[in-house]
């Protein structure tokens, strides 16, 4: 055989290889920086202040993107439901239970998990990548001070806490908005529109989504940290590795996504 056809169907191998070393090493470093930041979660004291400055980054400042992203497409969802159904039944039925059990359970922590990735996944990444190529955590590590505790655990406290009650809040405001629509547009006594909702519904399906946007909390605070210390080659290193962790936390919310609603379907939750 010719050497350089030898070498056409070689040329593919090495790239495979240094693709799934590098998806091998990123798996073995977020894993191990999950477990450090536990560790350092339960065997030392909270920087209270820190944790609060960042719960209001996460929770208070995020709500009003979270709040129009969730109302908007509530009321999408209300329009297209009621003159789908308007149009094969001649009346818009089960427009609350649509709205109500999509946003619970899927679009509220899905929609509100993109929107914190974007946000402040981003500004996580950026923040300790900043630090890292300025050697500031070098300096920590001088003074005594572990970046993992000063930096990551109070950013992780606070998406854990704060992106669950946002998506509370987001699932209320996306049926709030199906609400106006289905009222004002499709006709729909309001009445008619909540009992839908609470005849159906039930808490497991509430938990449903809170359990989704839990994990979904996890994976954007722990691929946000990750990347930030990693971070290399000063300025331009900065923005790649924030793309980076935007992009990696998106595609993990979207592909667990599934995952995590067929495991809590199959043990009885929603």
């Amino acid at each position: 055989m010719n050497k350089s056809i030898i070498e056409k169907i070689n040329k593919p191998i090495p790239f495979f290889g240094r693709k799934i070393i590098s998806f091998s090493n990123s798996v073995g470093g977020i894993t191990n920086l999950t477990i450090r930041i536990l560790r350092w979660l339960f065997r030392s004291r909270w920087d209270v202040k820190e944790v609060i400055d960042q719960m209001v980054r996460v929770g208070v400042e995020s709500f009003p993107v979270t709040a129009l992203t969730s109302i908007s497409t509530g009321m999408v969802l209300a329009l297209q439901t009621g003159y789908s159904f308007k149009n094969v039944f001649s009346e818009p039925l089960y427009v609350g239970s649509i709205v109500g059990f999509s946003m619970v359970k899927e679009l509220g922590p899905t929609l509100t998990a993109l929107v914190i990735s974007g946000r402040i996944g981003a500004s996580i990444t950026a923040e300790i990548g900043t630090m890292k190529v300025t050697e500031q955590l070098d300096a920590l590590y001088t003074l005594g001070t572990n970046p993992i505790k000063y930096l990551a655990v109070p950013r992780f406290l606070a998406c854990v806490t704060m992106i669950p009650l946002l998506t509370i809040f987001s699932s209320f405001l996306g049926i709030w908005g199906g609400l106006l629509v289905s009222v004002n547009k499709l006709g729909i006594p309001s009445t008619v529109y909540w009992n839908d909702i609470l005849d159906f519904m039930q808490l497991s399906d509430f938990f449903h989504g809170i359990i989704k946007s839990f994990v979904f909390a996890v994976i954007i605070v722990v691929i946000s940290c990750y990347k930030g210390f990693l971070t290399h080659g000063g300025a331009e290193g900065v923005g790649k590795a924030t793309t980076q962790a935007v992009v990696a936390s998106m595609v993990l919310i979207l592909v667990s996504d599934y995952f995590l609603s067929s495991l809590l379907v199959s043990i009885g939750i929603g």
